[in-house]
């Protein structure tokens, strides 16, 4: 036994798990400023329509998506702890410059109406550009970090804590996010989450650094983290090397890489749809605005049950690998399906809403957290495919693939409503009539996209087949 070496393992990665979590509870605090203050505070300022939001997230969805593509390269290339840091200063930048759009807009329009609402929806789309940016780099992030640090018997269970972050993230928004909006201002909600991320990045210059050279991670965690390579007893810490990496152009003739592409194009969008539009949808539908008591409670509601229920989410595959002798990808497919039938409950949320509006948020609860357990599980299989040193690199294309369903989700969504509300009683939809016809069609798709991507998903790797690069 050398000096590094302890009869007990030391535990720092769960540390490290933490502040992945923090971070990515900062990232959905940022995204969820607009969607919780637009329809209530911001849109009467502009007289911005749901085809104005729709335009300014779907955009947010395309700069993120692109963003993606090169994100996961440059952490890839500029290393997690570099790479990390850098992406949250930009989406931090990014988060607080919103509050200026409007002192912007006013003092550029002149007193034009027509003027004031173009100008607003340009600079906003400018500020949501420059968080796309840095937001991109979260999870290429986070997935690296989970398969440096975690086993992969491990790492859907790490990376369901870390990625429950979005869940809490958007469970604290609507206990905060409207009030500050009410008592100070909706720029103010912009600027006081916004500078959250420049606390996380002191911690994170403080505590990461790579397992083999972190003092704080002890040789018995070392050899536990590397079980599944060769170096699993390596000494020479200083020495551990990564895999060669994957050039980018031929990640894509991979089934695999088209595998990932998929489950995220599916469901992504679902996922950013609900995050974009449940505050509206309660509002619109039931009268509860973002600051009301009431409309604070559904959204707690809903985003509660996704935290609690999805965490259980990633230990599900470790009980397929442990107990059942699956191998990881096996047992993350098995429970990927399993995950994908949650969202079908979607389809009951608007009729059972005719009853009461908390119908809708419990539902709509399940489908999220069928989401983020299925999300959890979706990352985790890169770690099951790819070599440590490509990971980003398929998560940032992937990513790519997820923003741009977004898009079409949430773009989408912003037409058709602005379009059916305009109908009325001409558009109708299983009974319902107007907008509320056109969020049941939109339900529909988003109850179906996780089976729909399962299967193709099976189809494309019906086996567990890890790349290695020689």
């Amino acid at each position: 036994m050398t000096p590094v070496q302890t009869t007990k393992m030391s535990n720092f990665r769960w540390v490290i798990c933490g502040l992945l979590f923090l971070a990515t509870t900062i990232n959905y605090m940022d995204r969820q400023v607009l969607s919780l203050t637009w329809k209530d505070f911001i849109a009467p300022d502009f007289h911005w329509t749901d085809d104005h939001y729709g335009t300014i997230t779907g955009l947010f969805s395309i700069f993120y998506a692109v963003a993606n593509l090169f994100a996961g390269k440059f952490i890839d290339w500029m290393g997690t702890k570099k790479g990390y840091l850098i992406a949250i200063f930009v989406w931090s930048v990014g988060a607080c410059l919103h509050a200026f759009c409007g002192w912007g807009a006013i003092g550029l329009a002149g007193g034009s109406i027509t003027a004031l609402t173009t100008i607003s929806v340009w600079l906003f789309l400018a500020c949501r550009m420059i968080l796309a940016v840095g937001e991109a780099g979260n999870f290429p992030a986070a997935i690296k970090v989970t398969a440096e640090y975690f086993p992969k018997k491990d790492r859907a269970f790490s990376t369901s804590i870390f990625n429950s972050g979005a869940s809490v993230g958007a469970l604290a928004a609507p206990a905060t996010i409207p009030l500050l909006a009410r008592a100070w201002g909706w720029e103010m909600a912009f600027i006081v989450i916004g500078v959250l991320g420049f606390f996380w990045m002191g911690l994170w210059a403080w505590l990461y650094d790579k397992p083999a050279k972190n003092k704080r991670v002890n040789q018995a965690e070392l050899n536990y983290i590397e079980q599944d390579a060769d170096i699993a007893n390596v000494q020479d810490r200083e020495n551990v090397k990564e895999e060669k990496t994957i050039p980018f152009w031929q990640c894509f003739k991979f089934k695999q890489t088209w595998s990932f592409i998929v489950g995220k194009f599916m469901t992504d969008g679902v996922w950013w749809f609900f995050l974009f539009w449940a505050p509206a949808y309660f509002s619109d539908q039931y009268g509860y605005t973002s600051d009301s008591t009431m409309g604070i409670l559904l959204i707690l509601t809903l985003y509660l049950i996704v935290t609690v229920v999805s965490i259980g989410g990633g230990y599900l595959p470790t009980y397929f690998v442990e107990k059942k002798g699956m191998n990881p990808y096996l047992g993350r497919m098995r429970a990927m399906l399993i995950f994908a039938c949650f969202p079908l409950l979607g389809l009951l949320a608007q009729p059972l809403g005719a009853i009461s509006a908390w119908w809708p948020a419990i539902l709509i609860g399940f489908l999220g957290a069928g989401h983020q357990a299925w999300s959890a599980n979706l990352f985790s299989t890169i770690g099951d495919m790819f070599p440590k040193s490509t990971i980003g690199t398929i998560t940032g294309i992937g990513s790519m693939a997820g923003g741009i369903g977004s898009f079409l989700i949430n773009k989408g969504s912003g037409k058709f409503f602005t379009w059916a509300d305009g109908q009325g009683d001409a558009f109708t939809f299983f009974g319902f009539d107007g907008k509320p016809a056109a969020y049941m069609i939109v339900f529909c798709f988003c109850a179906v996209a996780y089976l729909i991507g399962w299967f193709i998903m099976k189809t494309l790797v019906p086996k567990y087949k890890p790349i290695v690069v020689e």
